[in-house]
């Protein structure tokens, strides 16, 4: 069973979403995700300054089995890039939550995470 915390949101392509500031967020893919992807052996990241709009790939994460594409859950303007996950991608693996996130986003329009699933959806969306 996947750790789904309850304090967070989350897309229907298994990213999730944590509030750091009032319009910042903190974004990287769910337990399950990183569960069904496998060993992450690298994580390709945006520049901080860099802009997306909701739904837009904001990068790549590549594990054993295969190579996916990350997902903006909301529209926004990365602050930060996870720094670690140059040298330690496994971090996704071992803790998606924490040390494994991968950018925080200035969020653009709030309103947008009314689209976003609880993690009472979210688990109903993985089966669960």
């Amino acid at each position: 069973m996947s750790n789904i915390p309850s304090d967070l949101l989350y897309t229907e392509e298994h990213e999730f979403v944590k509030r750091v500031e009032a319009d910042v967020v903190q974004i990287g893919i769910t337990d399950y995700a990183q569960g069904e992807l496998g060993d992450v052996v690298y994580v390709e990241l945006p520049k901080v300054g860099e802009s997306f709009g909701r739904m837009d790939v904001f990068g790549t994460i590549e594990a054993v089995k295969a190579v996916s594409e990350l997902f903006s859950p909301l529209a926004g303007t990365v602050e930060a890039v996870n720094p670690r996950l140059d040298k330690e991608p496994a971090l996704v693996n071992t803790d998606p939550y924490g040390e494994g996130w991968m950018i925080r986003l200035r969020v653009k329009d709030a309103g947008e995470q009314d689209q976003l699933l609880g993690p009472d959806e979210y688990r109903k969306h993985i089966g669960e």
